[in-house]
């Protein structure tokens, strides 16, 4: 088995830029939801982006058993802003899943 890492921007790094770049104090005005948010990220980053984050929001919520509390507590050591709900971290979940899912990047829809 192996051991649970460490929540630290070093374990996480690609959920340390995201948290940073969608999660912060701004989010209500700039996406309006953190679902909204997740929901813009996996649109406008490239499948190389898309799928660490993905990756480590999973890992993230395996060490914290998907617990609302300790899952913020950890986000928020990773560089969030904001505090989830359950309902919110269940469709973050969703898109972050949905990211892994969809391997080729689409085409950008009105370039």
């Amino acid at each position: 088995m192996n051991p649970k890492p460490e929540i630290t921007a070093a374990n996480f790094p690609a959920l340390h830029t995201f948290l940073r770049g969608y999660f912060h104090e701004d989010v209500a005005d700039e996406y309006g939801t953190p679902p909204e948010a997740a929901d813009e990220f996996c649109e406008d980053a490239e499948t190389g982006e898309r799928i660490p984050v993905a990756r480590e929001w999973q890992q993230v919520l395996e060490v914290t058993h998907g617990q609302p509390a300790a899952l913020n507590a950890a986000l928020k050591k990773l560089g969030s802003a904001i505090q989830l709900t359950e309902a919110e971290i269940a469709q973050v979940s969703a898109i972050f899943a949905r990211c892994l899912a969809v391997k080729s990047h689409r085409r950008v829809a009105n370039e």
